[in-house]
């Protein structure tokens, strides 16, 4: 099997000291229950990275794992990427609660249900997206790419791990964010109502999908409001999930005043 193809297998290994101080900070603020439980460090690395080492050592005992020397040819087989930094760490799965009415959901916030995503890079641009825009929490059908959970933690640059998330058919999501007041918004083109020209209020709920799929057609019929990015020119392709994310996540921040 070809690293490329690896991407799309189930991995619990992170790369990284940003990814691993994603677990960390998502476990401090108790929105995550992975658990470390070996970290390994490139000895001929040791020098560029001695105050990460230092670190990790220092906090081993407070979150249970241990921290062991490696090298650079036991690294390499290991990760997908690069950018690994002479860091990686083994770790545990994560558990995604279903989403339910007792669920503690913001009651004026920010929630965005990702739907039909192809590639884990793509989902994980746009949670990187969603946490810098002030997302609330992110909720997944049953198939998403949290398996492929260091993949995704990577291309997010951490924000992953350090999200409220759920998982929920999305025909019952729709029904308890409507039960606690919020907004359904669809990211639409079959609309006249046109992104950075029409209000969005908190609370909302955001639904995107993916380039291929999209959002399915009851889920279309059972929004409040449908809006679409309105193209400076000709265009016959879609933006790419992440692109169309980011331009939502900025005009819904934006307009809401969110920092």
């Amino acid at each position: 099997m070809q690293k490329e193809d690896l991407k799309f297998v189930d991995s619990t290994v992170f790369e990284g000291m940003t990814s691993i101080r994603a677990i960390l900070r998502g476990i401090d603020a108790g929105v995550n229950d992975r658990r470390i439980t070996k970290i390994l460090f490139d000895k001929e690395k040791l020098k560029k990275i001695s105050k990460e080492v230092g670190y990790l050592k220092a906090v081993s005992n407070k979150y249970g794992y241990e921290i062991v020397e490696s090298n650079s040819g036991e690294l390499e087989e290991l990760t997908l990427g690069s950018s690994h930094g002479g860091l990686i760490a083994f770790t545990e799965g994560r558990t995604l609660s279903y989403l339910d009415s007792s669920s503690e959901i913001l009651p004026s916030g920010f929630y965005v249900m990702i739907e039909g995503i192809e590639d884990p890079y793509n989902f994980g641009y746009s949670l990187r997206s969603l946490y810098a825009m002030g997302c609330s929490g992110i909720i997944l059908t049953e198939r998403n790419w949290m398996s492929a959970a260091g993949v995704v933690c990577r291309s997010s640059a951490g924000a992953s791990e350090m999200f409220s998330m759920y998982k929920s058919d999305p025909k019952d999501c729709i029904e308890i964010f409507k039960s606690k007041g919020y907004t359904v918004v669809c990211a639409d083109e079959n609309t006249d109502n046109i992104l950075g020209q029409c209000e969005i209020t908190l609370p909302v709920l955001l639904i995107v999908g993916g380039e291929k799929r999209g959002i399915s057609r009851a889920i279309i019929d059972s929004a409040d409001m449908l809006v679409k990015i309105d193209y400076a020119r000709e265009f016959r392709a879609s933006l790419s999930a992440a692109s169309a994310t980011t331009m939502f996540a900025y005009e819904i921040a934006r307009q809401n005043n969110l920092k």
